[in-house]
């Protein structure tokens, strides 16, 4: 018997069970789709987090404080100030670092004719902050050196800012209070993409002389943002730092701990990458276990099939049917089931992946779905191959005696 012949039967003995067959079907059908869209989901995820962090630049450095520590003699001081920044700033102590921008930063209600809204990160800053956190001017211009020195009370808006102040009216030239201060709007940030529950575009950014005079007053710096000359030089830049630092501080070799912190965004990005990668391997292999469920439900179901067609093998291999025909048949069989079943998932999959699951975008890798199909075709094979087994192995005179 041809193979044709032997697809054609195997087709012929799913469709007499159509309900069987469907469930069984379904089975496949759940473990391949959750395969395929929670691997999709843990590759958002971790898009998402990659997204957030570059969001800040992946060659920049955020520093800041790391507590009180009490010596034997006096409490070392903790607060970041902006002499401190002032030292890292210094080319010939740190020829790594590009830029510094002091940063002191909280949250503030802006009003703007009547209407009010609470920025979630009002920042005071140097101008080089802009840039270094990879925002871009959309309309206006930056404000300067100058403004800092002069404490102007200038600011640049994020666009959720602009747009829940202003609506559709320019910003540029007009005037915001905060706090019973007025700030002259002299730019709008373009927009950044979103970071999860975060808005990074519900920001105002000021010179920080200007926020420390009106709204925060002359305290400790929230943190100290350091731009490295390029990417390369990111750990080059963080040793110059940490040098700096441990001098301003008095911090020795003796020191049991630091009063300061350093976060590399690079390496921040490639531990959280890692943690990901983790996550999705963990999210593939709890939903492996469906798939291997809807194996066992292969081989119960073909195991069924062999016992009621028993009489309809015993006829066959009666009339001559050879042992590795009745044994195709069966696989084949079992083989249909899970690559429909598999079909079936990677399309459920592609279609649950246009909706956003808890906050995450999900993002199908085609290695996955190549995977998926794979595993199922596998799974077809392997757990039918028993029943087809039994099948073959019926002796005619014993099927043909079957009730």
């Amino acid at each position: 018997m041809s193979i044709f012949e032997t697809i054609r039967f195997a087709l012929r003995g799913l469709t007499a069970n159509k309900l069987r067959s469907g469930l069984t079907v379904l089975g496949i059908l759940i473990g391949v789709g959750a395969v395929i869209l929670l691997v999709a989901v843990g590759n958002g995820s971790a898009q998402l987090i990659q997204n957030s962090i570059e969001q800040l630049g992946t060659n920049t450095l955020t520093v800041s404080s790391g507590g009180g520590r009490q010596s034997s003699t006096a409490t070392r001081t903790t607060s970041l100030t902006v002499d401190l920044a002032t030292a890292l700033a210094d080319r010939s102590a740190a020829p790594d670092v590009k830029s510094v921008s002091p940063v002191v930063t909280g949250s503030q209600t802006a009003t703007f004719d009547g209407v009010d809204h609470t920025v979630s990160q009002f920042v005071g800053t140097y101008p080089p902050y802009v840039t270094a956190s990879n925002f871009q001017l959309a309309t206006g211009a930056m404000f300067t050196a100058d403004d800092v020195t002069d404490h102007r009370k200038v600011v640049l808006l994020g666009s959720t800012v602009a747009e829940n102040l202003f609506g559709t009216v320019d910003p540029l030239g007009k005037q915001i209070t905060v706090t019973g201060k007025l700030f002259t709007v002299v730019g709008v940030l373009a927009e950044k993409g979103g970071t999860g529950f975060n808005d990074p575009n519900d920001i105002a950014v000021a010179p920080l002389s200007a926020v420390q005079e009106s709204l925060t007053g002359y305290g400790a710096l929230n943190q100290i943002l350091v731009q490295a000359t390029g990417p390369d030089r990111v750990s080059a830049a963080q040793a110059e730092i940490t040098s700096i630092l441990n001098e301003k501080l008095g911090v020795t070799a003796a020191s049991t701990s630091t009063p300061y912190r350093i976060l590399n965004q690079a390496e921040l990005l490639e531990t959280r990458t890692d943690n990901a990668k983790t996550f999705t391997m963990l999210l593939g292999a709890v939903a492996g276990i469906s798939l291997l469920v809807g194996g066992i439900g292969i081989t119960n179901i073909m195991m069924v099939t062999v016992t009621e067609r028993t009489r309809e093998i015993g006829i066959r291999k009666a009339l001559g049917a050879p042992k590795r025909t009745v044994l195709n048949q069966f696989l084949v069989e079992a083989t249909v089931l899970s690559v429909i079943g598999g079909l079936l998932g990677v399309a459920a999959a592609v279609i649950g992946s246009e909706f956003t699951i808890m906050g995450v975008q999900p993002v199908i890798v085609p290695s996955s779905v190549a995977l998926a199909l794979g595993v199922s075709l596998a799974i077809g094979l392997f757990f039918g191959s028993y029943p087809a087994s039994r099948a073959a192995s019926l002796r005619p005179i014993e099927a043909l005696r079957y009730e």
